[in-house]
């Protein structure tokens, strides 16, 4: 599927094993491409994770709007492969927040609206549900185009909490904000102080392989589509033929009838002495 997100399904795979997450929560879904990693990753390395998508799978007015099949896609997929630990929670982040107890929130990613006041309420607002060693995940931090506001807060949260940002795929925050950071983590901050740039450019490389990976499928499945609107095409030309070699049948069929009856006719038996002596002066020299 579509996603701005594919560039970080590698990150996302190594932070769901470096933080080990109880609890995941979704903030902003769309067609579910990233909470599905979290689902794969948790599902692979046999973590026991409940993750949570919310969303009010209506879109908005950056996004863009879009009707209940977003939904439903999403609700089977989930439905498929990962109804023992995902949950879909439809309706407002505001409202959904009730959901979730204090300090029970262990990774959370933000992917809402991206106005600099709606990121700053969501963040606002989930904050007290984190736990001790939670992780916030933020998307667009690399993102500048008009009403896009995520890159300043985001470096607002950068100078009060440990963090780390991915500059490709429109920009990944990782924020640790609990207490105790998970070891793994950690040691990923620490080397970040002498090797940024080699972190970046291993997650962007991992990253083009997944987005190349999503192109050649989408090839791969368009010409396979096209193939198949050939092969219909070329089946109903068939069927076309086929009703037209049955129809010339039919008429040599009737006119194959109308001689032979014609030749049992009385008419046919009493003008026989004229056709022979027809035959004879046409076979004269």
């Amino acid at each position: 599927m579509a996603s701005a997100w594919h560039e970080h399904a590698p990150f996302a795979f190594w932070v769901m094993d470096a933080v080990r997450p109880k609890t995941v929560v979704e903030l902003g879904t769309h067609n579910g491409f990233s909470f599905f990693v979290f689902c794969e990753a948790a599902k692979r390395l046999r973590l026991s994770t409940n993750l949570y998508a919310l969303d009010s799978w209506q879109g908005d007015d950056q996004a863009g709007f879009y009707d209940q099949r977003v939904f439903e896609s999403v609700s089977e997929i989930v439905s498929e492969n990962y109804l023992d630990h995902a949950h879909l929670v439809k309706g407002y982040f505001s409202e959904s927040v009730a959901n979730f107890d204090d300090g029970s929130i262990d990774l959370l990613h933000i992917d809402g609206r991206h106005g600099y006041d709606d990121i700053t309420e969501d963040f606002a607002t989930y904050l007290p549900k984190l736990s001790s060693h939670a992780v916030v995940l933020f998307h667009d931090t690399h993102e500048f185009q008009e009403g896009f506001g995520v890159h300043r807060f985001w470096g607002e949260l950068a100078d009060r909490y440990p963090s780390f940002q991915f500059t490709h795929g429109h920009g990944l925050g990782v924020l640790a904000v609990g207490p105790s950071i998970p070891p793994a983590i950690a040691a990923m901050l620490d080397e970040a102080r002498s090797s940024a740039d080699a972190i970046r450019l291993s997650y962007k490389n991992l990253g083009r392989a997944v987005s190349r990976q999503f192109v050649l499928e989408v090839d791969h499945f368009q010409l396979i589509h096209e193939l198949r609107l050939r092969v219909v095409e070329m089946e109903q030309h068939g069927q076309a033929l086929e009703a037209q070699f049955e129809h010339v049948c039919g008429e040599l069929e009737k006119a194959t009838k109308a001689v032979g009856e014609m030749k049992a006719s009385a008419s046919w038996r009493v003008t026989k002495p004229l056709r022979a002596v027809s035959e004879l002066i046409h076979r004269r020299p």
